[in-house]
């Protein structure tokens, strides 16, 4: 029987081990899928339509807009990003997990246009450990790295509107826990009643 599939949002500052962490989910729940967003940008050398991005114009993605067909959508630099409902509900129905590694503002926009969604927060264990984090980095002046201080302190405050918060101290541990999630909300009762109900009528 095919099971419909699970949407994922992790969320958290920069420096909070999201992409490693989402790299171990895939390692691990074998059909997890990455979601695909539609931009107005212009495509960057070697991103392919439909792989990287759905390349659109700012007239098509304000229709897209006009037709509720965005999970989520938001402004950046002058440019849009936006979820597409279609793929991600098709890849749903079809029994693949989806993936979305996104900001507190889409999360929330997610979980308010689908609420079966998900939300799991990640965050290092202080915010001393996250500059410590973002200074080891070497890539980023004290001015960005006060912005993305600053940034974290925002996100932080919206911990409640998640299921979840996963302290990554380890991030070995952290990404496990966040594992453990999934497949625990996999087997939420609620999530299994096609298979419980074809079981009962066997007995």
């Amino acid at each position: 029987m095919n099971r419909k599939g699970l949407l994922i949002v992790i969320s958290g500052p920069s420096g909070a081990g999201k992409g490693t962490i989402g790299a171990h989910i895939k390692r691990n729940i074998p059909n997890v899928r990455d979601s695909i967003s539609v931009t107005t940008r212009d495509p960057r050398p070697g991103e392919k339509e439909g792989v990287h991005y759905y390349f659109r114009t700012v007239e098509a993605y304000q229709r897209m807009i006009a037709n509720g067909e965005f999970l989520e959508t938001a402004s950046v630099y002058c440019n849009f990003y936006g979820t597409p409902k279609k793929p991600v509900l098709d890849m749903l129905a079809k029994g693949y997990d989806v993936l979305f590694d996104i900001d507190t503002i889409g999360a929330r926009q997610i979980k308010k246009s689908y609420p079966d969604a998900v939300t799991i927060f990640v965050m290092p264990p202080s915010m001393a450990e996250l500059r410590k984090r973002l200074a080891g980095r070497n890539t980023e002046s004290e001015t960005v790295m006060e912005r993305r201080l600053a940034s974290a302190r925002k996100e932080l405050a919206e911990y409640e509107s998640y299921d979840y918060f996963v302290i990554n101290d380890d991030i070995d541990v952290a990404s496990d826990a966040v594992v453990g999630i999934i497949k625990a909300e996999k087997n939420r009762t609620f999530r299994q009643e096609d298979v419980i109900k074809t079981i009962l009528e066997e007995v």
